[in-house]
């Protein structure tokens, strides 16, 4: 089964077009990356496929279930750009708090605690308050609560931005872990240089896709030595036509 399924998707607001006939596929147990600089339509593709945005046209499927229906979002996780977890909360008490609200609790619930806390490396800082962490830390926890419920699915929102280049490699290990486990993972990312971390990626400039495919094959459909300068090339053949 795909776990995305997304066919000529588009949203505008007023007279801007966010995204302009989206076209995906996925299959399940891939990192599949959305290349872009911001403003792209990068967030706006990804809250489409959570429900969280209505598009104007098209249709999308996540884990064979219509977008945002309840049955699709069961086995979903979440990684917003902007860290949404409670401050005032300790590390354990928010992963607990989400946990909850997706049905999780018991034994299962302190099992998985052990588990995402120990792939984020923050199994000794389980009873700090969220707000002694550093700025990478609190990342980190996002990145924890987000997969606390033991998700199929999981979308990353620019999940290394602000990070520094230590942490961000310690990201990349821990997304590999995730998807060698089964774990499909749908990022959106500006930085090209990681972009090559993905399995497949997609592009996007004003709204569409202007390539798509494994890192290299992208590359060397553009000629290109490197994500950066295939974007770039790529970029401009697109405003000639």
């Amino acid at each position: 089964m795909k776990a995305i399924e997304v066919n000529g998707l588009s949203k505008s607001y007023g007279p801007i077009i966010a995204v302009s006939g989206l076209d995906l596929h996925v299959d399940e147990g891939e990192i599949f990356g959305l290349l872009g600089p911001n403003g792209c339509g990068k967030t706006t593709a990804i809250k489409m496929l959570l429900g969280l945005v209505r598009p104007d046209s098209g249709s999308a499927k996540v884990l064979g279930r219509k977008a945002g229906s309840k049955g699709s979002l069961e086995n979903v996780g979440y990684m917003p750009q902007e860290t949404a977890l409670y401050e005032e909360l300790t590390v354990k008490e928010n992963l607990k708090l989400f946990a909850g609200i997706n049905g999780l609790s018991g034994n299962e619930y302190r099992k998985r605690e052990d588990e995402v806390l120990d792939l984020v490396n923050l199994g000794e800082r389980r009873d700090s308050i969220l707000s002694t962490l550093s700025g990478g830390q609190r990342h980190r926890v996002s990145l924890a609560v987000s997969m606390v419920h033991a998700p199929r699915l999981l979308f990353l929102d620019e999940p290394t931005v602000g990070v520094d280049p230590p942490l961000r490699a310690n990201f990349w290990r821990t997304f590999r872990k995730m998807r060698d486990r089964g774990l499909t993972i749908i990022m959106t990312t500006h930085y090209m240089d990681e972009a090559v971390n993905c399995d497949l990626i997609a592009m996007m400039r004003e709204g569409r896709i202007i390539a798509q495919g494994s890192p290299s094959e992208v590359m060397s459909r553009s000629k290109a030595g490197n994500l950066e300068d295939a974007f770039l090339k790529l970029s401009r053949e697109e405003v000639k036509v």
